[in-house]
């Protein structure tokens, strides 16, 4: 993991890094979905499964939601499952004590899958960017306002569950053919995987107006990130103190507004380590930052070991934080 840096070139050595990291107070970490690779769960964009036929981020939107709230919605619920199915890996678990043994430590997560939150990250310290996948609230969020958050319920509703242990069992075929129709070159465009059409009725209804169905607490395409972490995060970055490192964790950083939250840490001090599997996300390093090229779930627990300590696996006896 570690070979000599060019004079140009970000330091890939733990030892500069542990250095630095020891002597550090105010730290932020700006975490994507590489963190979770290790956890088994696919990329949004690849959800796999009962949803390789549709486009994902045309599902993500105010407006699929209101078109088809029940397709919507068992695509949110096909995500929930797979991501309660997978557990927080040694990293989530490393940055979740760090921020314990450091209440100057930030963490802006880009991720809605509630592996930090089940990682017993403390709430305070951890500011969900783009929602949480277990948090649901009212459609009419502006009239009626009702939220729960962390609704680890598998399935939240009867009607959306999974039609067999295994959700892909039933599209095999499905997917045999479609395989055999590329390779002949046959248009595939009529060859799709079946969808339940649900009831509006049957769907998760708010428990408050009683009028409205709830939908998940994520950001969808084309709505704004939420103000209260948006909030917080300015609030942060606005304080006087300096910012002594910056942990940019199996994201690019390169959409905004986390793509700027690096710059504004250097701007106020900051070192910035890259943690990615992607060599090209060292472009933008300087000869006084770290890039370590690897797993997540085994690098971060490595370089945070002197302050964390030795981290082990998740406990499932312990369930998650609620």
């Amino acid at each position: 993991m570690s070979h000599p840096a060019s004079r140009d070139m970000p330091l890939t050595d733990v030892a500069s890094f542990v250095q630095h990291l020891q002597s550090s107070k105010r730290i932020v970490a700006l975490l994507g979905a590489g963190l979770s690779a290790s956890s088994g769960l696919p990329t949004f964009r690849g959800a796999g499964g009962l949803w390789r036929t549709y486009d994902a981020t045309m599902l993500a939107t105010p407006q699929a939601f209101q078109r088809d709230p029940g397709l919507s919605w068992q695509f949110y619920s096909y995500r929930r499952h797979m991501a309660l199915n997978a557990k927080p890996n040694r990293a989530h678990l490393a940055l979740a004590e760090l921020a314990r043994r450091n209440p100057a430590f930030i963490t802006l997560s880009q991720n809605v899958d509630g592996l930090s939150p089940r990682a017993n990250h403390p709430a305070g310290q951890l500011k969900l960017l783009h929602g949480n996948l277990f948090d649901v609230k009212c459609w009419d969020e502006h009239r009626c306002g009702y939220s729960r958050k962390n609704d680890f319920t598998d399935p939240i509703v009867p009607a959306l569950a999974l039609p067999t242990e295994n959700p892909d069992s039933d599209l095999k075929a499905a997917a045999e053919k479609k395989k055999h129709a590329l390779l002949r070159g046959a248009d595939i465009s009529d060859i799709n995987v079946e969808i339940p059409q649900l009831k509006r009725e049957d769907l998760p209804q708010c428990p408050s107006c009683k009028k409205n169905l709830l939908r998940p607490g994520v950001v969808w395409f084309g709505e704004s990130l939420p103000e209260d972490v948006m909030s917080d995060v300015d609030d942060y970055f606005s304080d006087r103190e300096k910012i002594d490192l910056m942990l940019v964790i199996g994201t690019s950083a390169k959409v905004y507004p986390a793509a700027g939250y690096t710059s504004i840490a250097r701007a106020k001090g900051a070192r910035v380590a890259v943690i990615n599997m992607d060599r090209g996300d060292a472009r933008e390093l300087t000869k006084d930052d770290w890039f370590f090229e690897g797993d997540a779930a085994v690098i971060i627990p490595d370089i945070l070991k002197t302050v964390v300590g030795e981290i082990g696996e998740f406990d499932d006896t312990k369930g998650p934080a609620l």
